[in-house]
């Protein structure tokens, strides 16, 4: 009974807890975030454009990231795609944490092919297994899954994976043009993070395609009817 009320969020205190099981993992997943960028052979294609934008407007990952987030968050607004809480805690915890690794400096940057490929695969197994515990709480993907869903359903007859390929290009072409780094591992994460989070999906016996999203309307309302304000 407890676990199908915190599946469809249908109490306060499981959409608290869900809430900070997705912060938690999302703090995680800028971990992995940082050890790929650490690895200096290249970011992953919507790093590359994070990056970009802060060496360019000399402004830290984190405020970057936040910004593009935010961006997308609002075009998925505008494609009437539905939006929940956890969006707003993707746009804004991940690039933070990314930024409070970059100040702690943990792992020096790879100076090595030997030690920047395993290190670049730890981050996107840490990726794979903290977007699993993001998507099972049930409060939303994150803007930028969002989008694409979004933009697939308006470009008629084009595969998924197409518009993946091209919304991912272009990230990394604006980025790349604002300074981003393009490399090698921006290969290996553009073609090995789905089937790295295939691989970690299965391990837990996860399947995304089960998990009904709460949109943030419906989040409210539980909040609000067991405040008293409904």
């Amino acid at each position: 009974m407890l676990i199908r009320e915190l599946r469809e969020n249908r109490s306060v205190k499981a959409i608290i807890l869900n809430m900070l099981l997705a912060a938690v993992s999302l703090f995680v997943n800028g971990f992995g975030i940082y050890l790929t960028i650490q690895a200096n052979i290249g970011a992953a294609p919507w790093d590359v454009l994070n990056l970009g934008i802060s060496k360019t407007f000399g402004i830290l990952y984190g405020t970057a990231s936040i910004a593009v987030s935010l961006t997308i968050l609002i075009i998925d607004i505008l494609l009437k795609e539905p939006i929940g809480l956890a969006m707003f805690i993707d746009a804004i915890v991940v690039g933070k944490s990314v930024d409070f690794f970059n100040w702690l400096n943990l792992v020096p940057k790879a100076e090595s092919m030997l030690t920047a490929v395993p290190m670049m695969l730890a981050g996107l197994v840490i990726l794979a297994y903290t977007q699993y515990g993001y998507m099972a709480a049930s409060l939303g993907c994150g803007p930028r899954d969002t989008l694409l869903v979004g933009l697939a359903k308006r470009v008629g007859k084009l595969p998924i994976g197409v518009v993946s390929i091209l919304l991912l290009s272009t990230a990394t072409l604006i980025g790349w043009l604002l300074g981003g780094p393009v490399g090698v591992g921006t290969l290996i994460c553009a073609f090995g993070a789905g089937p790295i989070m295939q691989m970690a999906f299965q391990s837990v016996h996860f399947d995304a395609t089960h998990i009904k999203h709460q949109r943030l309307q419906d989040s409210c309302k539980v909040l609000l009817s067991h405040s008293g304000l409904s």
